[in-house]
């Protein structure tokens, strides 16, 4: 039996774990094989939520996208995470010839097809990455969107060998490994977490299993789970307690400190003018401003020009830019996106491209809905360098005004 295959008597409960990768025609037809057997499980637990379900099984999913709407709820670099990762699997897919989730879609059809009830396991999706944004920090949410964007433009391409040996432990160690040094906050969230909500569904659903193999219980995982839902599926035997799902469903709410930082910049921003025109002469004082409107409005601009904007939408980032800074709940990324989406509205057609154009960068300034998210994305990076960069020239300005006036 290898590594991603385990079989396990806990509790009087039977469990057969496989372990798959997403894009893998061998997991396919061991998940098939599996629940074909002669001693079939009495139940199929899948590493699925209703909403990726939907999204494998509707192909009119992406149709009902409304980018206005993700704009305005203040999702948009969420929408870029999920939009990133899809196309990253389906390019891996499309190599392999195999859809990303397949092995997933065969459990599920091969059960209804031999009467044998199902479960989606997983927890949403969108509820996992809202944690795992909540929880990061200002410089592992940047480091998070350069790791997914990379991976949606890296060119080397993986076998079907290669893909295969990604189920085996020490590769899995080392990934997870990497994972962990470069964003711990995020592999918790992404990782840790789901195998203990999984292993949680998972015990749930064969809790009413005895030791006759004929009330098994198969849960088919990707194989980076495996080993940690196996550990909790032994300590839950053990008599461990087990989570409170609702608790891992939710989203963390942000404390006192972490809702005052946003306006730390902003504060600080201000009294640096306020002290400036307080204490320069006027021409002085003008002077500065209008370096920071310039500096701010300018590389929101410069960022929405960057991404193709429309006219108007590199406009509205120019004017806007500098009195955003003080609006943290209104970026403006979210006013240059939604002034795209306006003038630029997208099509069907788009919505029903939009994995495929979000796996080049070609792809993404020829699909509308992904040019709304550029343009939303690098003025929002523009507004926010600016910020940083006339903050630093404030800064020198007043330092020097009291100098020159001690």
């Amino acid at each position: 039996m290898n590594s991603s295959n385990v079989r396990l008597t806990l509790g009087g409960k039977n469990i057969h774990l496989i372990g798959t990768a997403h894009v893998s025609k061998e997991s396919i037809a061991e998940v098939t094989a599996a629940i074909r057997a002669e001693d079939k499980p009495s139940m199929v637990c899948v590493e699925l939520d209703q909403g990726r379900f939907s999204a494998i099984t509707n192909q009119d999913n992406w149709e009902r996208l409304n980018i206005t709407r993700v704009l305005r709820e203040g999702k948009g670099f969420l929408l870029m995470a999920n939009i990133t990762l899809a196309s990253f699997q389906r390019r891996l897919g499309n190599e392999l010839g195999v859809k990303p989730g397949e092995e997933m879609l065969a459990a599920v059809n091969t059960a209804q097809e031999m009467g044998i009830a199902y479960s989606l396991c997983d927890r949403e999706v969108q509820t996992t990455l809202r944690r795992a944004w909540t929880r990061c920090s200002l410089w592992s949410k940047c480091k998070l969107l350069a790791a997914l964007l990379s991976s949606a433009f890296v060119t080397e391409k993986l076998n079907a060998e290669e893909i295969e040996n990604l189920k085996n432990s020490n590769e899995l160690d080392g990934m997870m490994g990497e994972l962990s040094n470069y964003l711990p906050t995020v592999k918790e969230t992404l990782i840790d977490e789901r195998d203990l909500y999984l292993a949680a569904k998972i015990w749930e659903a064969a809790a009413e299993s005895s030791g006759d193999k004929a009330n098994s219980t198969l849960a088919v995982v990707g194989a980076g789970h495996l080993r940690g839902i196996q550990t909790h599926l032994e300590k839950f035997a053990a008599g461990e307690k087990l989570p409170d799902l609702n608790q891992l469903e939710s989203i963390p709410s942000k404390n006192v400190l972490s809702k005052a930082a946003k306006w730390i910049i902003p504060v600080i921003i201000l009294a640096l003018l306020t002290v400036g025109f307080v204490r320069a002469d006027f021409d002085q004082f003008l002077e500065k401003l209008l370096t920071y409107v310039l500096w701010n409005g300018g590389l929101a601009a410069l960022g929405c020009i960057i991404a193709l904007g429309h006219p108007l939408a590199i406009l509205v980032s120019f004017l806007c830019a500098p009195f955003t800074t003080f609006i943290p709940f209104i970026g403006v990324g979210m006013l240059s996106g939604l002034v795209q989406a306006t003038v630029r509205k997208p099509s069907v057609a788009d919505a029903e491209n939009i994995a495929a154009d979000a796996a080049s960068l070609k792809g993404m300034y020829r699909n509308r809905i992904t040019r709304v998210l550029l343009v939303f994305f690098l003025s929002s990076l523009g507004s926010s360098i600016a910020t940083f960069v006339s903050g630093s020239v404030l800064v020198d300005f007043v330092v020097k005004l009291f100098r020159t006036q001690a």
